[in-house]
């Protein structure tokens, strides 16, 4: 199934019943009274958040989602039967905001949250709400309510734990193959991965975390190059960033450390919420370096990088390192509070 990540909807609740102007017709009773009763209330729209969803797919062919509306009042007093609810299933970490002004709705960022999109008018009074001891015969009824209805913009973060980042082959889907059971697209050119990836990565029986692979980014992302920047909202909810970089024999005029400079700039250009993340460096494609060698130029990196972080040297291809970064990983993360209602889904297909 293809990743859709944004859609836009049209939600309108259901109108409330009107009110109805009745009197009660009984032989021998000429003058009965009003019996009118009231309109029932129209039926509401809601969201909930379900991590067996993944994406947003389903909104691409249906925009319009109508709740019931409410029944018209009757005479003996009979109320108006209430318009059914209508209930849209999003995945655990979408977004709601208005389209016309782009004000955040809701955040559905746990499972099984709910939230009320359009709320459904309200029934109109019956005439026997008008009865009084001067008004013995009060025709005057009133009108349902119109339900509420409004254009929205859905927006799907994905909830994972650790973010990868990194330009495009720096090795990123290799690596969640690597220390996971999802099986990203691998092969030797650019933009492999055009959609993003979830893998639980499982430490040991009792302590997992999910990792998230976004298609890679190039410079001038934040202002619409390359795929990367259509998914960086995707890093915005991970506690921690790993920062992968190809330290491989490069071609003639290949830059390393200008590269890493450059994807670190987007993220601040882009948000600097997402950019003051804590973020980890990890030097990949180590099994392409001469063994003898290898120290050597991961310490030439880092001095013309002028990195200070946690630095990891690996290869996600043979495993190398591997093993020691998720460990240290699952240290830091059991370190870090979780933000309230961010529990991340089961990656779908990415058992352990």
């Amino acid at each position: 199934m293809k990743f859709i990540d944004e859609a836009k909807i049209h939600v309108i609740a259901g109108k409330g019943g009107d009110g109805s102007a009745s009197f009660r017709r009984e032989k021998n009773i000429p003058k009965g009274g009003p019996d009118g009763g009231d309109g029932g209330r129209g039926g509401s729209v809601y969201a909930v958040a379900d991590r067996n969803i993944n994406t947003l797919v389903e909104f691409r062919y249906t925009r319009t989602f109508k709740a019931q509306n409410g029944e018209n009042g009757r005479g003996a007093q009979c109320y108006g039967k209430g318009g059914e609810d209508l209930v849209i299933r999003v995945p655990v970490g979408t977004v709601f905001s208005d389209l016309n002004t782009g004000a955040v709705v809701a955040d559905l960022a746990a499972d099984g949250q709910t939230v009320c999109l359009a709320q459904g008018g309200r029934g109109g009074l019956g005439n026997l709400h008008f009865k009084s001891s001067t008004n013995r015969a009060p025709r005057q009824h009133t009108l349902g309510e119109p339900g509420e209805e409004w254009e929205l913009a859905l927006e799907l973060k994905v909830l994972a734990d650790v973010g990868l980042l990194g330009m495009p082959n720096a090795g990123k889907s290799t690596f969640i193959r690597a220390v996971s059971a999802a099986r990203p697209k691998v092969a030797d050119y650019p933009f492999t991965t055009l959609a993003p990836n979830l893998g639980v990565v499982r430490v040991d029986s009792e302590r997992s975390f999910v990792i998230a692979d976004i298609p890679g980014l190039i410079e001038g992302a934040a202002e619409g190059a390359g795929l990367g920047h259509q998914f960086l909202r995707h890093l915005q909810r991970t506690r921690l960033l790993l920062h992968l970089v190809d330290i491989s024999p490069r071609w003639e005029g290949g830059d390393p450390v200008r590269e890493a400079r450059a994807i670190v700039e987007e993220l601040r250009k882009y948000d600097q919420e997402l950019f003051d993340k804590p973020r980890w460096l990890v030097l990949n494609k180590l099994d392409m370096v001469d063994e003898a060698e290898r120290e050597a130029v991961v310490a030439q990196f880092v001095a013309d990088y002028g990195w200070e972080g946690p630095v990891f040297a690996i290869s996600a291809l043979d495993g190398t390192g591997c093993s020691a970064l998720t460990y240290a990983v699952m240290d830091y993360l059991d370190t870090q509070a979780r933000p309230a209602g961010d529990e991340p889904p089961a990656a779908p297909g990415a058992e352990a």
